[in-house]
């Protein structure tokens, strides 16, 4: 190799992530596992890259990375544009922000379970959603009759619908989901939000949950047309209208409810003027609550709650 390229090389490696790092000199390992016998006398293998590979390995160590640092992720779906409410129309606003929560201990055969692989069991789930007797058994009552939820008969173990919230790959699932949108919901900051807003509070948190049928998974921002690919296209839903949707007489109401709710003191959602009318707002979802799109547009959405 010429010392042109060496050093080209060099500079695409020494921009790689510490994560991709690791991964490349596994397959580089697993080849020289796999025909160095053959081979034999001494040889190297280069693993040329080029500036897009480069670039995709950077995205990829990016979302990574982010999925890390807010404690990995559940899949949570959702049907097309419909209202949560009118998916679930027994939950109360408080039944949504806890299965919101129960989600996040989705394990990857479907079971609830700790992060430890521990399974929990409805006991266990009424003790870890710290409700009385009495309140859990009508909300889980609410789970079952709603199908979100079943028990196992033989152990007691509880099992998650998928088409609600999924761990592991989708196209894994067995079963047709395409009538269904999903995004990343991270674990650690679900966990995190129910803790501080748990209790009398808990019914703020059912927002989130709420909003996010309307929002466009990649860039994060509530829309008419969430389901729109092409950026360009998207039509961003003003506050007054998300009002209408979820049956807020008060718009103001809402903005005070959406504003109060923080995770490590910043804001859940972003609020910003309507650059053609000030005296709309447009809303933005923080993505270490949920996000599903590229790094690019990671990168420029975290910066908005910086």
């Amino acid at each position: 190799m010429a010392l042109a390229d060496r050093k080209r090389e060099h500079a695409r490696w020494s921009n790689l992530t510490p994560s991709v790092k690791r991964g490349v000199l596994a397959q580089k390992q697993a080849i020289e596992d796999e025909i160095g016998d053959k081979l034999g006398g001494t040889f190297e293998i280069m693993l040329k890259t080029t500036d897009k590979q480069v670039r995709g390995l950077q995205a990829k160590g990016e979302i990574a990375a982010h999925e890390q640092e807010n404690g990995g992720f559940v899949f949570a779906l959702f049907g097309g544009c419909m209202a949560i409410g009118e998916r679930f129309p027994s939950l109360t606003q408080s039944d949504l922000a806890r299965l919101m929560y129960v989600g996040t201990y989705t394990g990857y055969s479907g079971r609830l379970q700790y992060d430890n692989g521990r399974p929990i069991n409805r006991k266990e789930l009424e003790r870890l959603l710290n409700m009385s007797r009495a309140r859990f058994s009508e909300f889980f009552r609410k789970l079952q009759d709603e199908e979100i939820v079943s028990i196992e008969e033989e152990y007691g173990d509880i099992y998650v619908n998928p088409s609600v919230f999924y761990r592991g790959v989708l196209a894994e699932v067995g079963y047709s989901l395409d009538d269904y949108r999903h995004t990343r919901m991270f674990r650690s900051t679900v966990r995190q939000l129910y803790e501080t807003y748990g209790g009398r509070a808990v019914k703020q948190l059912a927002l989130i949950y709420a909003v996010l049928p309307f929002v466009s998974f990649s860039t994060n921002i509530v829309c008419f047309n969430p389901e729109e690919v092409d950026e360009d296209r998207l039509q961003p839903m003003d506050l007054d209208r998300l009002a209408a949707l979820l049956h807020y007489q008060d718009t103001q109401k809402l903005r005070r409810a959406l504003e109060s709710i923080k995770l490590d003191g910043k804001p859940v959602f972003y609020l910003p003027h309507n650059v053609h009318d000030k005296r709309k707002r447009r809303i933005i979802v923080n993505p270490r609550i949920v996000f599903a799109g590229s790094a690019e547009s990671l990168a420029a959405i975290k910066v908005l709650f910086n």
